[in-house]
C-alpha cells in the first residue's frame, strides 16, 4: 500500500474542482493544469499547484506525454482524470504506471476492454450477463451491414464501435432508410473517435436506461452503490439522473445489483464504475456498456448513500481494502441531477457562450450545486456546453420533484441561454412527477414544453422595481414607515 501525497487533476472545470476538495479533505496535494483560455478557472485558483499547457486549448487535455511530464516536475504520486479526455484511455493509464505514477482508476487492460464496444458485450456475456441480440464483431461494409441487420430484424440501432456519448449513432426503423443512417453513423464516428466501426443491435422501444455504480477494490471486494435512471435523455445524451429509480420494481433491482457485481468480481474490476443497462417493458435486462471513470452523475449516489465516490477512488488506488460491507451501505431517500448546460433551448439547444454577469445560485437543505462558474467568468467556446450540475434531496419522490421545482426556480444566470428553462418544465410534467419516463420521454414532450422562461426571475425583477419606486414615493412625500 503506498500513500499518495500529491495529485495532478487531467482535467477542468467542475470535476477538476471536485477532486481539488475531495484531496483537500484527505490531506494530499493537489495540481492543476490549464489550457490557455482557461487561465481564469476557479480549479486553478483552489489547487495547491497550477501548470499552463499552451497550444491547441482542446488537445491540452489530451496530450498525455506533457500531462505525464508535469506530474514527474511537480512531484505528483497519482493522477485523476476525472471524466471524458483521457478518462478512458488505456494508453494513458498505461503511461503513468510506466513512469512510476498511480493512474486514478481502474486498470488499463479494463479500460481497454470496455472501451471496445464489442468485446466487452463478448466478454460480458461469457460472464452470464444478458446482452441485446446483434453482432459480435464490429463491422463497417454497408452491404455487409444491411444484411445483418434485416436478419436481426427492424428496428435496429448502429452503434460507434469505439466511441460513446450518442455520437455515432442511429436508429434505424426501416430497411429503406439503413444505407443513409449506417453511413452518417460511421462518418460521424471517423470524426469524433478516429475509427469508423460499428456494431448493430436489436433497437428495444421505450426501454428505460439503468445502471449501476460499482466499486471494487485490489483483493476481491466488489460492491454496489445501488442503481441511477438515466432514462431522460435528448439525442442519447443524458440530460437527467435519478437515484433511486422511482418505479423500478424489487426484483428488476436485485437482479440487476447482482448481475453487474458478479461480472465485475468474474472480470477483476478494480476502481468505481458503472455498468449500463436498457429494460424493456416487461423488465427483460440488457447490458448496453460498462463506463470505467468516475460518471458525471455521481453526486446522485453519493446523495443517498453518503459515500464519497471520489475520496474512495484514491484510496482504492492506494491499495486500501474496502472499508465498509455491502449490507453496511444505507439508501436513504431520492435524489435528482438536472445538467446545466450552457445552450439555447429556443434555438434546437445551440451550445452557447458569453460571461457571467448575473448569479443566482439555489440553496437550503437537500440542495447541492458542483459547478466551476462565478459571476464574471466567460464560458469558452471550446469544450462540452455542460458548465455545473445541481442536485436535490429528500425523504421520498414527491418531495423531492417539489425541492427540484423549488431549487430551480431560484437558479437564475443572466449573459447566455442555458437548458435551465427544460429543466423546469420537465419538474412541473405530471408523467415526470408520477415516475413515468423512458428514453423517448423528451422526444413526446419538446413540442409541448414552453422555454422561454426567465418568467419567474423577471416577476421577481419586476417586484424590486417596484418597490424602488414606492419607496421613491415614499421619500418624495416625506411619508413615514412604521412595521
Amino acid at each position: 500500500m503506498k500513500k499518495i501525497n500529491k495529485v495532478l487533476i487531467a482535467n477542468r472545470g467542475e470535476i477538476a474542482l471536485r477532486v481539488i476538495r475531495a484531496c483537500k479533505e484527505l490531506e494530499i496535494k493537489s495540481v492543476a493544469i490549464f489550457s490557455e483560455v482557461d487561465i481564469e478557472g476557479i480549479w486553478v485558483k483552489k489547487a495547491d499547484e497550477c501548470y499552463p499547457i499552451l497550444g491547441d486549448v482542446v488537445q491540452a487535455y489530451l496530450d498525455y506525454d506533457r500531462i505525464i511530464s508535469i506530474a514527474k516536475k511537480a512531484e505528483c504520486d497519482a493522477i485523476h482524470p476525472g471524466y471524458g479526455f483521457l478518462s478512458e484511455n488505456a494508453d494513458f493509464a498505461r503511461a503513468c504506471e510506466e513512469n512510476g505514477i498511480i493512474f486514478i482508476g481502474p486498470k488499463a487492460e479494463h479500460i481497454e476492454l470496455f472501451g471496445d464496444k464489442m468485446a466487452s458485450k463478448v466478454a460480458m456475456k461469457k460472464v452470464g450477463v444478458p446482452v441485446l441480440e446483434g453482432t459480435d464483431e464490429p463491422i463497417e461494409d454497408p452491404k455487409e451491414a444491411a444484411k445483418i441487420a434485416k436478419e436481426i430484424g427492424f428496428p435496429v440501432i448502429i452503434k460507434a464501435a469505439f466511441g460513446g456519448g450518442g455520437r455515432g449513432m442511429r436508429i434505424v426503423k426501416k430497411e429503406e432508410d439503413f444505407k443513409e443512417l449506417f453511413e452518417a453513423a460511421t462518418s460521424e464516428s471517423k470524426k469524433y473517435f478516429g475509427r469508423g466501426e460499428t456494431f448493430i443491435e436489436k433497437y428495444v422501444e421505450n426501454p428505460r436506461h439503468i445502471e449501476i455504480q460499482i466499486i471494487a477494490d485490489k483483493y476481491g471486494n466488489v460492491l454496489h452503490l445501488g442503481e441511477r435512471d438515466c432514462s431522460i435523455q435528448r439525442r442519447h445524451q443524458k440530460v437527467i439522473e435519478i437515484a433511486p429509480s422511482p418505479l423500478l420494481n424489487d426484483d428488476a433491482r436485485r437482479e440487476l445489483y447482482r448481475i453487474a457485481t458478479k461480472a465485475m468480481f468474474k472480470l477483476g474490476y478494480e476502481s468505481v464504475g458503472t455498468v449500463e443497462f436498457l429494460l424493456d417493458p416487461e423488465d427483460n435486462i440488457y447490458f448496453i456498456e460498462m463506463n470505467t471513470r468516475v460518471q458525471v452523475e455521481h453526486p446522485v449516489t453519493e446523495t443517498i448513500t453518503g459515500i464519497d465516490i471520489i475520496q474512495r477512488m484514491i484510496q482504492i488506488a492506494e491499495g486500501d481494502k474496502m472499508i465498509f460491507l455491502q449490507e453496511e451501505i444505507n439508501f436513504r431517500g431520492y435524489s435528482i441531477e438536472f445538467r446545466i448546460n450552457a445552450e439555447n433551448p429556443l434555438k434546437g439547444f445551440l451550445p452557447s457562450v458569453g460571461t457571467v454577469e448575473k448569479y443566482l445560485t439555489p440553496g437550503g437543505p437537500g440542495v447541492r450545486l458542483d459547478t466551476s462558474i462565478y459571476t464574471g467568468y466567460k464560458i469558452p467556446a471550446n469544450y462540452d456546453s455542460m458548465f455545473g450540475k445541481l442536485i436535490v434531496w429528500a425523504i421520498d419522490w414527491e418531495g423531492c420533484v417539489k425541492k427540484a421545482k423549488r431549487a430551480l426556480d431560484e437558479f437564475y444566470i443572466e449573459g447566455f441561454p442555458t437548458n435551465i428553462p427544460l429543466h423546469r418544465e420537465i419538474v412541473r410534467d405530471e408523467d415526470f412527477k408520477a415516475g413515468r419516463f423512458t428514453t423517448n420521454y423528451l422526444d413526446t414532450k419538446m413540442d409541448v414544453f414552453t422555454l422561454n422562461s426567465e418568467d419567474n426571475i423577471k416577476e421577481e425583477e419586476e417586484k424590486v422595481e417596484n418597490l424602488r419606486k414606492l419607496i421613491d414615493t415614499i421619500k418624495s412625500k416625506n411619508i413615514s414607515i412604521r412595521h
